[in-house]
């Protein structure tokens, strides 16, 4: 097999446009489309990473046979942080040494997550790093330009989208010979560096353009809302106009199941579970907790979650219509396909190589089209100069 790049003489017209299609959108966009690509992928070991520098508190030293409650929890907590405003929720986990997580945010500072000892109710650890992934996320969805910036980035997806298709079919060899499968499956890594690049370009594209393509789809689910909307339809996760109305009402007098109790229960009726997330931003005001019961709970997804929405006053389901939770779980689902969350470990580690292979697409596609462009001007630089050389012989 040779150094050579190949190439496909006599293109039809499809052909032709369908490689238009794949070089000129792509150059255009390509810086974009390296930058939203590599913030995905940065964000892809967030709650790895975030456990990691926060391992010293993850767990409490003594453990007892009683928690304090939550509500108390939130308390301190506000005098700890006056000028912050209600944890957005708190995690709870079914091992009895590790501490609660409360996610924070201080206007004009950003957010942080604050570990708390449900024992004593000690703050063991107010942490910054979630707004470095916090900032890249937004990044990531709309450039920190929220409205217009949601917009590029949605026509920068759909882009890429057109190149993994169009991609896919001039990858795809004409003839099926012993000679064309080597080429199309395999790197050949001692060749010359154009061939190498060429090669970088599109055999791993090949192996992750399945990954690519759920990263992306999910990545328009996500961004663009009239396509999630139109999801939701599909598959009955629209509870229609006017449903948050069932919510149970805030009672002040009411007495109240404490959020712990529901946490308990929770945790027992689901024996695989060991997080539980708490929406907390209005723990005063509403008749309701909305929870997800998960594996895991990260940054911004939920392992093997589900969701519900519980009576403070009965303990039991709210009585809504089932559209509502369904679209909670769908919309769960969706995200963990992008996050990598939908198989553990397995599936980050193939949404992260999945990503690292997307950021360098655009970087390869660029030197090879820079190749041959300079090869092109080079040969018809020297077929004009030898163009004077050829008629002084004759």
């Amino acid at each position: 097999m040779s150094d050579s790049i190949p190439s496909k003489s006599g293109k039809s017209k499809t052909g032709r446009l369908i490689a238009w299609l794949h070089l000129w959108p792509g150059l255009v966009s390509a810086i974009l489309l390296v930058f939203v690509c590599l913030t995905g992928t940065i964000i892809v070991y967030c709650d790895e990473i975030i456990d990691l520098v926060n391992r010293d508190v993850l767990f409490v030293s003594k453990t007892a046979k009683e928690k304090i409650p939550a509500e108390q929890l939130i308390n301190g907590y506000r005098k700890a942080f006056p000028r912050r405003n209600n944890p957005g929720y708190m995690v709870f986990y079914r091992d009895p040494a590790r501490s609660v997580k409360l996610r924070s945010f201080e206007p004009g500072k950003g957010p942080s997550l604050v570990y708390m000892d449900p024992y004593t109710g000690k703050i063991l650890k107010d942490d910054p790093t979630i707004y470095f992934f916090h900032v890249a996320a937004c990044l990531h969805s709309s450039l920190l330009w929220p409205g217009p910036g949601n917009w590029i980035i949605d026509i920068a997806t759909l882009v890429f989208l057109v190149e993994l298709i169009t991609g896919l079919v001039l990858w795809w060899p004409s003839k099926w010979t012993r000679t064309t499968r080597r080429a199309s499956f395999t790197i050949k890594w001692r060749a010359r560096f154009r061939r190498l690049n060429y090669d970088l370009h599109n055999v791993p594209a090949f192996y992750t353009l399945s990954i690519c393509l759920v990263l992306t789809l999910t990545g328009l689910l996500i961004a663009f809302k009239p396509l999630a909307r139109l999801t939701m339809d599909a598959f009955g996760g629209d509870p229609g106009p006017g449903w948050e109305k069932q919510l149970p009402a805030f009672e002040e007098n009411r007495m109240h199941f404490p959020m712990n109790a529901v946490v308990d229960r929770l945790f027992s009726q689901f024996p695989d579970k060991e997080a539980i997330q708490v929406m907390t931003c209005l723990p005063d005001t509403v008749g309701y907790y909305r929870v997800n019961v998960a594996r895991r709970i990260g940054m911004r997804s939920c392992e093997s979650c589900d969701a519900y929405t519980i009576d403070k006053y009965s303990g039991g389901p709210a009585d809504l219509p089932e559209a509502v939770m369904e679209h909670e779980n769908i919309e769960n689902g969706y995200r963990a396909l992008h996050m990598g969350t939908w198989m553990g470990q397995f599936g980050k580690f193939v949404t992260f190589t999945g990503g690292l292979v997307a950021t360098s697409l655009p970087v390869t596609g660029f030197l090879i089209w820079w190749g041959r462009r300079k090869k092109n001007g080079t040969s018809r630089t020297l077929s004009l100069n030898l163009r004077p050389l050829q008629k002084r012989r004759t």
